[in-house]
């Protein structure tokens, strides 16, 4: 897998105010190899969600900060393109929280494999992930 490059959105600056072109980073590096029990997936979708801005940010929040330089963090849709886990094979799709990146190594216990026959791939990001699942108890409540 060397000859591919692995294309990652990394976090350069803390945004001040509205995010900018260059709080943000394209960088490229050497594609994974992985490891026992582990599996290399090709991106076909990532997140954009409410709750990156505090990732994103400096500031106290129910999740830590991403440290610069770091991939931005973000759920993804991805294809197996390498396996090292009997449990996926290559061509598989799978859920993972990989972040902004073109390739990522990911350990099977981390994923959740989807079936495109069931419903659109990318409504795992959305009505069928985790955005939904917050907004699911919304409906159930009598306010």
């Amino acid at each position: 897998m060397s000859d591919l490059i692995n294309k990652q959105i990394i976090l350069k600056n803390r945004p001040v105010g509205e995010p900018k072109e260059n709080d943000f980073a394209l960088v490229e590096t050497p594609t994974p190899e992985p490891g026992e029990g582990e599996i290399l997936s090709r991106t076909i979708y990532l997140s954009l969600d409410p709750y990156m801005r505090g990732r994103i940010s400096a500031g106290k929040s129910y999740a830590a900060s991403i440290e610069l330089g770091s991939v931005i963090v973000g759920g993804t849709v991805s294809q197996v393109i390498k396996s090292n886990d009997p449990q996926f094979q290559v061509g598989d799709f799978v859920l993972s929280g990989n972040g902004w990146q073109t390739y990522a190594v990911s350990k099977g216990e981390t994923l959740r494999k989807l079936d495109p026959t069931q419903a659109p791939l990318s409504y795992s990001l959305g009505v069928l992930g985790m955005p939904g699942l917050t907004a699911y108890p919304g409906f159930l409540t009598n306010s």
